[in-house]
């Protein structure tokens, strides 16, 4: 598996793991699944995309923007997203490392997570295991696609 940063070509399978994780209504905000035109304006909008490439297909990748602007703008955010199928062999891991150095080659200093969700305990082990502190307990601050609300855990880490 290498991560690199995405190309044009890799879209249609970037687009495809990041709408099953839309789909999943468990870990990401969002709610509307991408097409081939807003997802292409999605990605290159971003400061960096890296993807997880294995045998020539995207199973994974993250992206990486700045969590505000201005004064702020110094401190960056980023989702991660790894196909299914794929779970479990620590690809999130090596996203979220890579996503770490291109922080910081970007000129950001601080990393901040504002919205993972309590249940995400695997994405909440792996943070805190790589460093990142959290900064508290949100209650009811993100709604499940059943319609419920569960906590969401803003954590942080300096680059």
């Amino acid at each position: 598996m290498i991560i690199r940063k995405y190309t044009e070509n890799d879209l249609r399978e970037m687009i495809s793991v990041w709408n099953e994780v839309v789909r999943g209504g468990i870990a990401f905000p969002q709610e509307d699944e991408l097409d081939e035109r807003s997802g292409a304006d999605f990605f290159a909008a971003q400061s960096y995309c890296g993807v997880a490439e294995e045998e020539g297909r995207v199973v994974g990748l993250y992206i990486l923007h700045p969590n505000n602007v201005g004064r702020c703008g110094h401190i960056c955010n980023a989702s991660y997203a790894v196909s299914s199928e794929c779970r479990g062999r620590h690809i999130g891991e090596a996203l979220v490392m890579d996503c770490l150095e291109q922080g910081k080659a970007h000129g950001f200093r601080v990393l901040q997570f504002n919205a993972v969700v309590a249940t995400n305990v695997h994405a909440r082990h792996l943070y805190e295991r790589l460093g990142f502190t959290q900064l508290g307990t949100i209650p009811g601050g993100f709604r499940l696609i059943d319609g419920r609300y569960e906590d969401i855990c803003p954590y942080y880490k300096v680059l």
